[in-house]
């Protein structure tokens, strides 16, 4: 009797496990993202509740209830408490080396004035071995009380013979002292000004120690190499702050040559914690194919393909290259860095090989000249720019019409809107009241059809997707304010804000297929936020947290309860 009981429980038991096998998940996800609201980037799609993934990739967008369904085993179900879950956020201008150097050295960004910026330098003077130079960077003076650019006299009263250089928030001004314009053998009378630059001169002719762009040049002697580990401790402390804000990608604008096998070598040793798109210096262009360095890593975290050049400098240190003068200063115009012979040369040289141009162009005649360059290669190599994708980066001030011909050439405007809330304190009194109609234009150029890859340009600006996104809504400055004639028509919508940091970027370096939208087969790169920033009052955007940031399926960055 016992004997037919045992037989008759083990024939129940094996019936139980193969219903149970029968109803578990043939292939459940690795993990599902669940109790979010999550915005899937997609046109006329409503909001679902959870997302799962497989082997970095979105399996299912659906309601929490059905996708919990088929959960297995081993699948980590991520409660992601309420927040509000979007696209990746890609930043598409940005120097990730430059934002780890500011993680790492004297930091001026947040100085309110000359006289501050000269206690601070002080402070810092007196904790470094001596001999050693002063490195900083950030400093602006369009909204210091003394409405003056420090000169190398007020770096000298606190910094002595130790050489200091001190650059300007845009990267393309520097001050020194004297030490150290001496150290670079500028401290004499300049024969000649040099081409792309300027170096400002008092009333003597002598240098105020105020250089701009390509007259920034030897100054980069004063500094030490970093050895290879500090190269790649630098880009993890950058990855490590990007993240942490909720970026799941960046392209990665002037990137030095050399640096390229590092971050290569980087991803392969897992390392890599974001999505990095490369636009190289042009300058490195040959040493890229020749030492193999153009495409993707293993990962697919490390992507190279594009170059960067310059045709001018920056608005605020008065180098972008304008048509007319400087409404400000009627003795320039700006500066142009770039040659019209080499740069055509190398530009048809990066077209034959398939490489994107990114080119920045800050005035209205430099964004005239960079489109009318890229038309001229485009017809001269038989090939259509909407195939190139090249970029012009900033865009920032337009002849109204040259506004159409970005979509008639297909170049696409690559844009940060955190510098038009800044830039506002400043850019009338440079610019005037009529050049403003063409300046940050956002709105005149998606209705002229064309996209916007939107960016930060950090470490110039702070880097944070919060004041982009709001930036590019509002149009006002962090406490609500505009300017007058500031043109606030020309904000976006929350939807088009929402593409120009996923889908649009996804875009701009040929990645849409992957990136940009929540949608099954996609990579699973999303960006989690407190607050939904797509209904909130506009100042409310900037105090939600980052809630949760992750890459290919993987949590990089979660905060904690």
């Amino acid at each position: 009797m016992r004997s037919r009981l045992t037989q008759i429980s083990a024939i129940a038991l094996a019936i139980m496990a193969l219903g149970a096998c029968e109803n578990a998940p043939a292939n459940p996800p690795d993990a599902i993202f669940h109790n979010a609201t999550i915005y899937t980037g997609v046109d006329g799609q409503l909001p679902a509740t959870a997302v799962s993934v497989k082997d970095g990739r979105i399996v299912q967008v659906g309601s929490a209830e059905e996708l919990l369904k088929s959960a297995g085993e081993g699948t980590e179900k991520i409660d992601l408490a309420g927040a509000f879950l979007y696209p990746g956020f890609t930043d598409a201008h940005a120097h990730l080396y430059g934002i780890g150097e500011r993680e790492q050295t004297l930091n001026l960004d947040k100085t309110t004035s000359l006289a501050e910026l000269v206690s601070v330098v002080a402070e810092a003077a007196k904790a470094l071995p001596a001999g050693q130079p002063l490195i900083g960077r950030g400093w602006i003076e369009t909204h210091w009380p003394e409405k003056r650019t420090p000169t190398r006299q007020d770096l000298d009263a606190v910094t002595g013979d130790r050489p200091t250089v001190l650059e300007r928030a845009d990267g393309h001004a520097l001050i020194a002292n004297t030490a150290a314009l001496k150290a670079a053998g500028l401290d004499g009378k300049p024969a000649t000004q040099p081409s792309g630059g300027r170096i400002e001169v008092d009333a003597q002719g002598l240098p105020t120690g105020y250089l701009i762009d390509n007259a920034m040049g030897p100054m980069a002697a004063l500094a030490t190499a970093p050895t290879d580990a500090q190269v790649r401790a630098t880009y993890a402390k950058a990855m490590q702050r990007e993240t942490g804000l909720g970026w799941t990608g960046l392209h990665n604008m002037s990137a030095p040559g050399p640096h390229m096998a590092t971050l290569n070598a980087m991803s392969a040793a897992g390392e890599v914690s974001m999505r990095i798109y490369n636009a190289v210096d042009g300058a490195a262009f040959d040493m890229m194919t020749e030492g193999g360095l153009w495409g993707v890593s293993k990962d697919g975290l490390v992507t190279t393909k594009a170059i960067k050049l310059y045709m001018d400098g920056a608005l605020g240190s008065r180098g972008a290259l304008l048509s007319a003068p400087y409404s400000d200063r009627a003795d320039i115009t700006g500066l142009q860095i770039a040659q019209e012979a080499a740069t055509l040369a190398l530009m048809r040289k990066a077209s034959d090989a398939n490489i994107q141009v990114a080119f920045h162009a800050i005035g209205d005649e430099g964004n005239k000249l960079v489109l009318d360059w890229m038309g001229k290669t485009f017809a001269d190599a038989g090939v259509s720019g909407a195939d190139k994708r090249w970029r012009i980066e900033h865009s920032q001030i337009l002849h109204v019409e040259d506004i159409p011909r970005f979509k008639a050439l297909g170049v696409i405007p690559s844009m940060q809107p955190s510098h038009a809330i800044g830039d506002l304190y400043f850019a009338p009194a440079r610019l005037g009241p009529d050049r403003l109609a063409g300046a940050y234009a956002w709105r005149a150029l998606i209705d002229a059809g064309s996209i916007i890859a939107g960016g930060s340009d950090a470490p110039v600006e702070q880097g944070d997707p919060r004041i982009e996104f709001y930036a590019a809504v509002a149009r006002k400055d962090l406490k609500g304010n505009s300017g007058e004639g500031w043109h606030p028509e020309q904000a976006v919508t929350r939807e088009e804000a929402l593409k120009m940091f996923t889908l649009w970027p996804a875009f701009a370096s040929f990645q849409e297929k992957d990136l940009g939208t929540i949608e099954p087969g996609k990579l699973a790169d999303f960006t989690g936020f407190s607050g939904d920033i797509m209904k909130i009052p506009e100042a409310e955007i900037l105090t939600v947290e980052p809630a949760i940031t992750v890459v290919s399926g993987k949590v990089v960055y979660r905060r904690a309860s």
